[in-house]
């Protein structure tokens, strides 16, 4: 397959790798009993948000981590779902494996994490040089990418098809009083919400339901609450934290800056080189990366589509 061409994903009817159906009505409460029991497996470990105030390097690299891979997502018009998995990817990775607190792994791991995404999720795929485009200060080979891919499954015990606050949406919508925008309104204004919160290092302290509780209050707005019927697990008092917190930091910005949060421009990396040695993956070949050009100058040319994203139902996945 050529590197420059788009990689069509083949579906597989092997029922231990597909996800379920999306559940019917009848069967939603023990479903989401199910998402409630496997969640905590899809989480960072919970020492990572305080590893994340205390390294200040660390906090910035994730910054400008999260923003390439945003940037990426909305360039090539991916599902909400991939952005949320591949910085869900990001974090627990890091939360149980170091890196060198230098800009270039942190950019070959978002690269990673961001593939293996959009292969869980997308039909289309960029190439892999492709993924690296936009303000790119190293590129990173294929098979690079691949064997950085390779670790961070391993690391996650390929636990890669993971709980998000997409699988519950459908839940929590379905709640609410009657409103006036639809169910489609709402999805995709919550679903806007639940990428952003990644940007937040705090929000990883809440559960994904909890998440996605507060995300659909937000996206109603006007003082309406979910009623006191869903699951006992999920901690009324976090919902409300949790949306005290989209308040604070999501929903009185202006739209083309969500955050009060601002990016630092990581320092110049040092050399790629033996950049999953560094990963302490001793079991692959080293191979040197070359440093790209500096697009400072020609970033003018480049094209920045501010597309809208294209929100629709996430499937909902296996644990």
């Amino acid at each position: 397959m050529s590197a420059h061409s788009h990689t069509k994903l083949a579906v597989t009817s092997d029922a231990s790798t597909s996800p379920p159906p999306p559940p019917m009505p009848s069967d939603e409460s023990s479903f989401v009993a199910r998402m409630l029991d496997s969640e905590p497996h899809h989480m960072p470990q919970p020492d990572y948000i305080r590893l994340c105030h205390n390294r200040s390097p660390h906090l910035t690299y994730r910054q400008d981590s999260i923003n390439s891979i945003l940037k990426v997502h909305a360039r090539f018009q991916f599902k909400p779902l991939t952005a949320f998995l591949s910085i869900n990817y990001f974090d627990r990775f890091l939360s149980s494996h170091a890196l060198p607190e230098t800009g270039w792994p942190f950019q070959l791991l978002s690269v990673a994490c961001l593939s293996l995404a959009a292969k869980m999720e997308e039909m289309y795929l960029p190439c892999l040089l492709d993924l690296q485009m936009l303000e790119p200060v190293y590129v990173f080979e294929p098979k690079t990418i691949q064997r950085m891919e390779l670790l961070v499954s391993a690391t996650l015990d390929w636990r890669l098809r993971s709980v998000t606050p997409f699988d519950y949406l459908h839940y929590f919508i379905s709640m609410l009083p009657s409103t006036s925008d639809s169910v489609s309104t709402l999805h995709s204004v919550a679903s806007s919400i639940i990428v952003n919160t990644t940007r937040v290092v705090d929000f990883m302290g809440f559960p994904p339901s909890v998440i996605a509780a507060a995300a659909v209050i937000s996206a109603v707005g006007k003082g309406v609450n979910l009623p006191d019927t869903y699951d006992v697990r999920i901690s009324r008092e976090s919902v409300r934290s949790c949306h005290q917190l989209m308040e604070e930091y999501l929903l009185d910005t202006c739209p083309s800056d969500y955050l009060k949060v601002g990016s630092v421009e990581a320092p110049e990396p040092p050399s790629p080189m033996g950049v999953l040695d560094a990963a302490a993956c001793a079991s692959c070949d080293t191979h040197s990366e070359n440093p790209a050009p500096s697009l400072e100058t020609g970033s003018g040319e480049a094209e920045r589509e501010n597309k809208r994203l294209r929100f629709s139902t996430p499937d909902v996945q296996e644990p």
